[in-house]
């Protein structure tokens, strides 16, 4: 089965560093783009390895900050 995700991503010290928008704990880096997309796809397999999964609706909502 195919599943389509969020990946975010930004660039830290170097390192391509990301997390899948949906799933709640799967982080990966990488050096390129590339590698990162790959880590990321082979971090969100060994989590799913490990534990049934448990999905929840999620919700969103705009909220203000002073700054």
């Amino acid at each position: 089965m195919l599943r389509h995700f969020t990946l975010e991503y930004w660039l830290d010290e170097g390192w391509y560093v990301g997390r899948l928008k949906e799933v709640p704990g799967v982080f990966s880096q990488g050096e390129t783009l590339e590698e990162l997309e790959r880590n990321i796809q082979e971090a969100y397999k060994l989590m799913m390895e490990e534990e049934e999964p448990i999905w929840v609706a999620v919700q969103e909502k705009e909220i203000k900050v002073e700054v």
